[in-house]
């Protein structure tokens, strides 16, 4: 699958969403991809989620992690299809932590994939808590980067897709200045 058929899948499947949003981040936005309508579609998550396994079919990865939400159902399809397994990390009170016994070894290599991604927080947050144990990373998958890119990180990563999607701090926001009303999307609060 190419990057036009990737954000084709979004709009088939009415995730490209319109309007005034509050992001996970705190950034607004005109735009939002709602991951959940993807991954409630069995056969379109397995899709995305097999080619962004042949993305790190030669990772050498023991382990995919993903963190809560979303990334634990993509965590769990991209290790189906590398027979490898696949744990998530759930916030924490200081970022990411493992619970339910999830742990890694010193020099386990991991592979990190998340859904999407617009100021790589969640990555990041995971990263640290890989990185807490010693494990190596050996790349980071995610099914769209709406950074456009511009997020880096220090381990081969790989998008499904690369988008410009705007973003701005609140007080930069021009739909708040139009007095545009709000939702706020995805299950992170702040």
């Amino acid at each position: 699958m190419n990057q036009d058929e990737i954000i084709q899948l979004f709009k088939e499947s009415n995730a490209l969403l319109s309007g005034h949003f509050r992001l996970s981040s705190g950034r607004h936005s005109d735009v939002y991809y709602e991951k959940f309508t993807l991954l409630k579609q069995p056969a379109i998550c397995t899709r995305l989620c097999q080619q962004m396994a042949e993305n790190f079919a030669e990772s050498e990865a023991v382990t995919v992690v993903g963190p809560t939400t979303g990334g634990i159902i993509i965590a769990y399809e991209v290790a189906r299809y590398l027979g490898r397994e696949s744990i998530y990390a759930e916030a924490g009170e200081n970022g990411r932590v493992f619970k339910r016994g999830f742990s890694l070894e010193k020099g386990q290599k991991v592979l990190i994939v998340d859904d999407v991604l617009t100021t790589g927080r969640s990555v990041f947050e995971v990263i640290s808590l890989v990185n807490s144990y010693g494990a190596e990373i050996v790349g980071i998958g995610e099914l769209l980067d709406r950074s456009n890119g511009t997020v880096k990180f220090d381990y081969p990563y790989k998008p499904l897709a690369t988008v410009t999607a705007d973003s701005w701090e609140p007080d930069e926001c021009p739909l708040c200045a139009r007095a545009v009303a709000i939702t706020q999307p995805g299950s992170r609060k702040f």
